[in-house]
């Protein structure tokens, strides 16, 4: 990953191949690019795990399958996730702010997703090498 070596790009213009730096990326979730409208994310979901029931009350939210089988789940709240489908590599999903979603990872390799926040949602260069570390530092 020659191109991505360093923690965050943001505010400096960047190309990457973003198909390449998704799919070999480690981390559950690291932060590649965070400008001052938009942050863009790469995570790597393992097998049988998920990105976990959450919401962005201030972020709409872009999420693209590279590479991989998921199930999302979409809905006006955590009791209600009327919107239920199957994603691969051919999908892309759209989150508004304030609706709760989650991304399952129901296929044999991991999950390989890029996502991108407006505006920024992480902090500038996080690395969060296990969704447990992500948790842990959220809390």
């Amino acid at each position: 990953m020659e191109e991505t070596n360093r923690i965050d790009y943001g505010n400096e213009p960047f190309i990457a191949n973003i198909t390449s730096v998704s799919c070999e990326n480690p981390f559950y979730r690291r932060v590649l690019w965070t400008g001052e409208h938009l942050q863009v994310a790469v995570m790597s979901i393992p097998v049988s795990g998920e990105i976990g029931l959450e919401q962005h009350p201030d972020n709409d939210q872009f999420i693209r399958i590279e590479s991989g089988c998921g199930e999302v789940f979409m809905g006006g709240s955590a009791q209600n996730l009327n919107i239920q489908k199957r994603v691969n590599n051919h999908f892309a999903v759209m989150v508004p702010a304030g609706v709760w979603h989650n991304i399952r990872n129901i296929g044999n390799t991991p999950l390989k997703v890029y996502t991108v926040y407006a505006p920024p949602h992480h902090p500038k260069g996080t690395v969060h090498e296990t969704k447990s570390v992500s948790e842990s530092e959220e809390n």
